[in-house]
């Protein structure tokens, strides 16, 4: 067969980009097409294998590295500018417009999607409530928004087949889309997350410092628990602020080297997790390390964690939730290995075996 492979952009090597990595890995012939392309050398060989790839006319506007977003609405048209009509079969990954890239009849077209794009649909109000932005600008954004939510829709049926990277996705796909889709979780290298039995006497969250991962209120829970220490790795928009409001026992690292931060992961008493996440990968890494989890309930927490096996949840994202759920994890005893244990299902291995198989049965149909 003849593959290309869709993804919406390469610039960060994030939880979709672990995803791109093991497609290819299925399928290494595939021609990768993509909006912008902006990936170091190291991260397009961990993704990419090397590969390189075709990327719309976004890539060649100004400021469109680090400012590709704003072009948010030209990102219907530049997906469908791609010629596929030569391929057998279309594996897109989507989290806002790859799945609408244009097919024919005799073509599949297999979208794995990781969201409906959120900040059209189910974060829409809370977008436009906290972006700061003036009355012209907040009434164009809507308007794009509004266009963007109509031809989200309309390209709906140019996918043969959904796969969901959770139950929460299957979900919303079919509230948002009215389609069906088949669950596969998206894949975790354990191997490079080794169980660690001895614990230090710190939590810690990591994640891109960005307002919906409410960093702020975990940070701000612990202002209320002096006595504890916590660890905030990572860097993005809300650094400086986090910073410079983190009280004594709150120490915010920015960015670290992989082995660094897997040495942390390793040693916390347990991962703090406060966003509402479509599937989330950091709770199973911390998992797979032997550390558990405390975390809100909802979104994909609730298929990674075990409560009072693997983990805790807190019901609000409010300091004084997060502050009962930690006192209540401390009442409690942990196993790393039950941890470990629970993260097989989240293997490479796995995600590999159950997506070419989905491939195979729906392509073998055709």
């Amino acid at each position: 067969m003849k593959v290309a492979y869709v993804h919406d952009w390469l610039v960060i090597s994030g939880g979709a980009e672990k995803v791109a990595r093991e497609i290819l890995a299925c399928y290494p012939q595939a021609d990768v097409f993509c909006l912008v392309d902006f990936l170091s050398k190291e991260d397009r060989n961990y993704i990419l294998h090397g590969k390189s790839t075709t990327t719309s006319f976004i890539q060649k506007l100004p400021f469109s590295k680090n400012k590709y977003r704003n072009y948010l609405p030209l990102f219907p048209i530049a997906i469908e500018q791609f010629d596929l009509s030569d391929y057998d079969l279309i594996i897109s990954s989507s989290y806002a417009v790859a799945k609408g890239v244009l097919t024919h009849s005799n073509q599949i077209h297999i979208c794995y999607c990781h969201s409906p794009m959120r900040y059209a649909w189910d974060l829409y109000h809370h977008y436009l409530g906290t972006t700061p932005m003036g009355r012209v600008k907040k009434a164009l954004a809507k308007l794009t928004l509004h266009y963007i939510r109509i031809w989200d829709v309309s390209s709906v049926n140019r996918v043969d087949y959904f796969i969901a990277n959770s139950e929460f996705i299957k979900r919303r796909i079919k509230k948002v889309y009215q389609r069906d889709s088949t669950v596969i979780y998206p894949p975790v290298d354990l191997g490079n997350f080794p169980v660690e039995k001895n614990k230090g006497d710190y939590y810690i969250a990591f994640s891109r410092l960005v307002p919906y991962k409410k960093l702020d209120i975990i940070s701000k829970a612990f202002s209320l628990m002096p006595d504890k220490k916590l660890l905030l790795v990572g860097g993005g928009p809300e650094f400086d602020s986090l910073k410079t409001n983190a009280p004594n026992n709150v120490t915010v690292t920015g960015e670290l080297n992989f082995s660094e931060l897997v040495i942390k992961i390793q040693k916390a008493k347990a991962l703090i997790v406060a966003a509402e996440e479509d599937f989330g990968l950091t709770p199973v890494e911390a998992q797979a390390c032997g550390t558990p989890v405390i975390a809100y309930k909802k979104g994909g927490y609730l298929e990674t964690v075990k409560d009072q096996e693997t983990g805790v949840f807190f019901d609000e994202q409010t300091a004084e939730a997060i502050k009962d759920a930690v006192l209540k994890f401390e009442n409690h005893s942990w196993s790393p290995g039950t941890c470990n244990q629970n993260t097989s299902k989240f293997s490479s291995d796995n995600f590999k075996s159950n997506f070419t198989l989905f491939v195979e049965e729906k392509t073998n149909l055709n």
